[in-house]
């Protein structure tokens, strides 16, 4: 699979998407997932860079995750800004990213987006707790790009 619109059916994207208003309905904190055929980059380098490409560093209270997903490389990152990295466990990123890969490897791609995003969700729920006047600050819609 090399085409990023394959990775993932309308339906399917609109399941994940679903899955990060799930998320971020009872947090302030912030979901984006970005998809794109393949990055000439380490993957992290590349996906800090998307991650200032989506203005995820201009959340209030740093506390924004990002999943990003290279199709062509079979490559992902999991990204947290300062704010939740500060108060999640140190082994937390590594045990969602064991969840995501091991649906992506059976080619469960959407189950392995959703339940990494709903896993972030509590923890951002738990140190982010949602707050009246808490705006979306974010697009919750899957970003691509085709490079």
């Amino acid at each position: 699979m090399s085409k990023i619109e394959d990775f993932l059916t309308a339906e399917e994207e609109q399941e994940v998407i679903a899955a990060i208003r799930k998320a971020e309905s009872n947090t302030s904190g912030e979901i984006r997932v970005h998809i794109e055929r393949h990055t000439d980059m380490d993957p992290l380098e590349h996906a800090l860079e998307i991650f200032h490409w989506l203005k995820m560093d201009n959340t209030r209270e740093e506390n924004g995750v990002l999943i990003y997903i290279a199709v062509e490389d079979r490559s992902f990152v999991i990204y947290g800004d300062k704010g939740i990295n500060a108060v999640v466990a140190s082994d937390f990123w590594d045990c969602t990213r064991d969840i995501i890969a091991s649906h992506f490897k059976k080619g469960h791609f959407k189950q392995g987006l959703v339940e990494g995003i709903l896993r972030a969700g509590e923890q951002l729920e738990k140190h982010f707790p949602w707050h009246h006047g808490n705006p979306n600050e974010l697009s919750d819609q899957i970003s691509k790009s085709t490079s």
